[in-house]
Order: structure tokens, then C-alpha cells, then sequence
């Protein structure tokens, strides 16, 4: 082990150390305020930027979360390394040659730096056993599926021998302890004695968003091997499988650029995506795509309001349909529009490549279909739409879909669109939602704890009343939410109907607020009369009344009143950019993908609507 790092040499290093470089091989930074940089924050869910970098003072701070600190902390919470490790890791990016003391000032048991040091030992055994006689096997692998030795290069490929010591004993002779490498899982211990884990099988480094390789994937190439097709690196102190994208040290910096990012199901994939041109691409490791993938891959798009695509690929068999549908589930916490690209007769974007070449793979990702649309096929799928109580009961079944869409601009397009594939009047298919939405907020909010208790002096409430969760406020989003009911009850003259309304309709997705914004919408007319507040209240469920009150008291930002209708108006006007802009991205993802030759009235008709909502957002800026 290691000994002291000295003081002098931790700030040294810390004052050498650019915060900004640090962050930015983690965070897409963009330009703030003098000496500021901001992005969306590494630490928890959002969609609008609070995160902050100043370069000059060396720390950063989340005005979201409240996460703040220098660039070890900033280290230490991310990559969840110790103090000693996170020193060393900047000590290593700007190449300054640490003077350790004897002394017991660390006890870490196995060093980080060691473990990724390893991992990259093993990658350059791996890459030199593939040019051995043995390995003949799994160059034919790969001839087989049109990737020549560049394309092994350029991804690291390498190959496990089939001995059960071969790596072990090479890392052993260059002083890893068996510890380490048992730790970082490139060996298996097992009754006091252990064995190399990857054996005979073709691999493929994973590497993170700095380039150092975390962990490994290797494939199955010789049919007396018992184990499964692939197997991974496990769980390890630098690998966490459901952070990792493989490709994503190839692919981010393009993803950040083109705005795009491409999800295929396994390592040959990305490979073929990348070799046919679309750089983009990344894939899970051993594991379902998860809330920690969607975080970093908003992370890379940053908070540009540009559009941005996320394009999945799956299989058509059921485990690709399953998988689908979870991404359709997700779909929603993407600061993107999401779509799906199946390839020709359900071909995957390497065994395309292999039978129809480069632009075979190009031209799949370029005619995706939305999720959405791809989900209410999957619903239909199966129902007798020739007599009517098929047609309706694909209605019903697809309704769900509709119900999980936000944007009601959008959702009023697939309304239509649905109509169309099951051949029902659009009123039909509104009732139909109608009923699903009232469904799904009575069934999601009954399943909390009553977040806000009444009065004492409050009537009490029906024990069938339904009970809505605790506002969560340390989600900057909801506590945006709960600042603009604020103004919205506090200052009703500062405001106008429409931009009222618009938030109302579409803003809120806490359950309590979304009840106490309909009530507000409904409740319109009254915006400028005294009895406004009045006017919510009675609309408003009385489980809900103690919050309502919360609500149109809670103390605001400002020194006095005479400020209150410009804050309001701010805060509204904010909300209602937020809107607008997300309103434009759909509309721009739709333009992207329609047919201008075949359908020139349904082009001319979203561009107009384009038109009028950048009239909008201009109106507001």
C-alpha cells in the first residue's frame, strides 16, 4: 500500500487541477453567468440546469440538490472513491508525480488506482493473446461478421486463452496481488485457490467516460463452453453495471454534438453502428436500461434547448417487444425524444450489416417510428380490428399509451392517430382516455400516504377519500412546481388567462399539484375576481385544503409587495418557456421524420404550428 499523501501535494494538486476538465468529462458545461459554467447535475434527476462550475474558485454547487465542494468531493461522491483515491486521480490526469510518506495517514484496504491499473493490464494481455494461434477461433468470429483487424483495434478487442491461470499468472509477474485481481473480478477465489474468470472467450474492454477500462465483456466462441453466451465483469469497487454504456468513451463527444444517441443490445451492434457511420451508438452491459443510463445520457445532452433523439433498437422477438416497453415506460424522463428502429425483417445492426452492408444500418436508425407510436402497435397487436368490439377493445388496450403522454399537443396527434389504426371516431377514442387518465390518478395516488394533514377545525375526511403523497422537495421540480401555484393563487392579477391555463394543463406532474392546477384551470374565468382563491377551493378535494392554504401563504422571494406581480410574472413566464420549448423539440422531432412528398398538407400544418409557437416563445424572452 501506498503511503501518506503529504499536504503540500493534495493542494498542489488541487490548485493545478482545472475543476471545469474534472466535471466536464462527466457533465456537458456550457456557459453561465462571469467565471460560471452550469449543466444538468450529476447528483439527481433534472431536466433544467442547476448545476454550477466556477473554474476560478475550484469547487462547484447544485442550487437543485445542494451538492457543493472542490474537485476531490466532486470525485469522492461521483465515482464513490475514497479522499486518497480521488487525490490520485487528478494527481495521474495532470501527470504531477506524488511523494508519498512513510506513516499510517490511509487504510484503504485495495487502491482504486491499482484496480483500474489491472483492468488495463488485462486489456493489453487480452489484445496480444487475439494474434495468437489459439485464438484463430475468434478471428474467424469476427471475419465472419465483416470486422477486419482495424475494427479490432479500434475497439480493443482481445482474446481469453482457454488455461485457467494464463492472465492471472501474467498480472501476478507484473506485481498485482491475487487480492486485486480477485477484487476487480479478472479472478474467481473459490475454497482458497483461484482461476482466471474469462476463459476461451472473445473480449471486449468496457471503458468509462475518462477512458479507463472498468470492466470487461467477453462472448462465447467454442460450443463445448458451458457458461452463458456472455458474462461480465460483476459488481466491483470501479464497476457498476447499471452505469455503464458500452461505446460510450467512443461515442459521447458525438452525442453531445449530433444530439443523439443510439441504444442497440449488445457489443457486436455498436460495433457494426459505429464501422457503418453512426457514432452514436451504445449498449448496456448484462443489464436492462435503467434510470442511472437515462441520468448520464441527459448528462451528455446538457441543457441545450436543440432537440435531441434517443433511438433504441431491439429485437422482434418477445424479449425485444418486453424490453421495448420499458423503454416506452422511461420514455418520459428522457430531456429528448425517444424512437424506435426495428430493423428489416427484425435483423439487429450487426447481422444487417453482415447481409446488406453499411448503408443498410444508416438507413434503419434514419426511418425510427416514435415510441410512442411503436407502443400503441405493440397494444393492437393481436385484436380483431374487422368487427367493433375488436376495434374497441384495441382502443382500450392502447389508451394506456396515450394516457403516459405529457405534452397534450402530442397526445391530441396520437389520439388521431390511434382513430386511424383502429378505425374509431376520435371522440371515441377521447372518451375512452377520458376514463383511463381518471383511472390511472385515482389508482397512483390512493397507493400513497396522505402527504398534508387538515386543520383541527377541519371537517374530517371520507375514508374513501383518496390520499395523495408528500410533495418531494427536494426535487427541484416539484419545488418548482409548488413556487408556481404560489404566484399563481398570490398574484392572479399580475397574470393573463392563457399563460394560466397553458401551465395548468401541462406543467405539473406531482399528484397533489396536478389536482390543485385542473381545479385552477377550471376555475379560470374567476382568474381576476376576488373570489379566486375561493373559487380553486371549491374545486379542490378537502384532503387537499390544508396544502391549498400552504400554497397561497407561503413566503416568496421578495421584499415587499409592490415586487410581487414582477416575480410572478417571471416565475410564470419561465414555466411558460419551459413548455413551449418542449412543445418545439416534439414538433422538430416530428418534422424530422415525416414524408415531405407524400404528406405536404400534414408538413405545412406543423410548420405553422412551429411558426406560432416560436411567435411564443419570442413573445415571452
Amino acid at each position: 500500500m501506498a503511503g501518506r499523501i503529504p499536504p503540500r501535494d493534495i493542494e498542489a494538486i488541487k490548485h493545478r487541477t482545472n475543476i471545469a476538465d474534472v466535471v466536464g468529462e462527466y457533465v456537458q458545461l456550457k456557459g453561465a453567468s462571469v467565471g460560471s459554467l452550469k449543466g444538468l447535475c450529476p447528483f439527481h434527476d433534472e431536466k433544467s440546469p442547476s448545476f454550477n462550475v466556477r473554474p476560478d474558485q475550484g469547487f462547484y454547487h447544485c442550487f437543485g440538490c445542494g451538492e457543493g465542494g472542490d474537485v476531490y468531493k466532486f470525485l469522492q461522491k461521483l465515482e464513490n472513491i475514497t479522499f486518497y483515491e480521488a487525490v490520485e486521480k487528478c494527481a495521474a490526469k495532470i501527470s504531477y508525480q506524488i511523494t508519498y510518506e512513510a506513516g499510517t495517514g490511509r487504510d484503504e484496504g485495495v487502491n482504486r488506482a491499482r484496480l483500474l491499473q489491472a483492468n488495463e493490464a488485462a486489456a493489453k494481455y487480452f489484445q496480444q493473446q487475439l494474434g495468437t494461434p489459439e485464438a484463430q477461433t475468434a478471428r474467424d468470429f469476427l471475419t465472419q461478421r465483416n470486422f477486419d483487424q482495424a475494427a479490432s483495434t479500434h475497439f480493443g478487442l482481445g482474446y481469453a486463452p482457454k488455461g485457467w491461470n494464463g492472465l492471472g499468472d501474467a498480472l501476478k509477474a507484473q506485481g498485482f496481488t491475487e487480492e486485486e485481481l480477485v477484487k476487480v473480478d479478472l479472478l474467481v477465489s473459490k475454497e482458497g485457490k483461484s482461476y482466471d474468470k474469462f476463459r476461451g472467450r472473445l473480449v471486449w474492454p468496457i471503458k468509462d467516460a475518462t477512458n479507463s477500462v472498468i470492466g470487461f465483456g467477453a462472448r462465447k466462441i467454442y460450443e463445448d463452453d458451458p457458461l452463458a453466451k456472455y458474462i461480465n465483469t460483476g459488481e466491483t469497487p470501479v464497476y457498476h453495471k447499471s452505469q455503464v454504456l458500452y461505446g460510450l468513451d467512443l461515442a459521447k463527444k458525438d452525442i453531445a454534438t449530433k444530439r443523439q444517441v443510439v441504444v442497440v443490445e449488445g457489443y457486436t451492434d455498436v460495433m457494426a453502428c459505429h464501422l457503418a457511420g453512426i457514432t452514436t451508438a451504445v449498449a448496456t452491459c448484462g443489464t436492462a436500461f435503467g434510470d442511472d443510463h437515462i441520468r448520464r445520457i441527459n448528462q451528455l445532452f446538457g441543457s441545450s434547448d436543440a432537440p435531441a433523439q434517443v433511438i433504441f433498437t431491439f429485437d422482434p422477438d418477445a424479449a425485444g417487444q418486453k424490453a421495448a416497453m420499458r423503454a416506452f415506460e422511461s420514455s418520459g424522463k428522457f430531456i429528448a425524444s425517444t424512437f424506435v428502429a426495428v430493423g428489416p425483417e427484425g435483423l439487429d445492426p450487426c447481422d444487417l450489416r453482415i447481409s446488406r452492408g453499411d448503408s443498410a444500418v444508416v438507413q434503419m436508425i434514419e426511418t425510427k417510428r416514435p415510441i410512442y407510436e411503436f407502443a400503441l402497435d405493440q397494444k393492437i397487436q393481436g385484436h380483431d380490428l374487422s368487427s367493433y368490439p375488436g376495434r374497441l377493445s384495441a382502443a382500450t388496450a392502447a389508451v394506456g399509451v396515450l394516457a403516459k403522454i405529457s405534452d397534450l399537443g402530442a397526445r391530441e396527434e396520437y389520439v388521431r392517430l390511434l382513430a386511424g389504426k383502429v378505425q374509431l371516431a376520435n371522440d371515441e377514442i377521447n372518451r375512452l382516455l377520458a376514463a383511463e387518465l381518471t383511472k390511472l390518478r385515482n389508482t397512483a395516488v390512493s397507493s400513497f400516504r396522505r402527504g398534508v394533514e387538515p386543520d383541527p377545525g377541519e371537517p374530517p375526511v371520507a375514508e374513501d377519500a383518496p390520499e395523495f403523497p408528500t410533495p418531494n422537495l427536494s426535487d427541484p421540480n416539484t419545488r418548482l412546481e409548488q413556487e408556481v401555484l404560489a404566484v399563481i393563487l398570490q398574484a392572479p392579477q399580475a397574470l393573463t388567462e392563457d399563460g394560466v391555463l397553458l401551465i395548468c394543463q401541462q406543467m405539473f406532474a406531482t399528484p397533489a399539484y396536478v389536482v390543485i392546477a385542473e381545479a385552477a384551470g377550471q376555475s379560470i374565468a374567476s382568474l381576476k375576481q376576488a373570489d379566486w382563491f375561493n373559487q380553486i377551493a371549491a374545486k379542490t378535494p378537502e384532503v387537499l385544503h390544508g396544502l391549498l392554504r400552504q400554497l397561497a401563504a407561503k413566503e416568496l422571494p421578495i421584499r415587499d409587495l409592490t415586487q410581487l406581480g414582477e416575480y410572478a410574472v417571471s416565475v410564470v413566464d419561465s414555466a411558460r418557456k419551459k413548455i413551449l420549448v418542449r412543445q418545439k423539440s416534439a414538433l422538430l422531432a416530428a418534422l424530422g421524420v415525416l414524408d415531405v412528398e407524400n404528406q405536404p398538407e400534414e408538413h405545412h400544418r406543423l410548420q405553422q404550428s412551429l411558426v406560432v409557437l416560436e411567435q411564443q416563445i419570442r413573445a415571452i424572452e
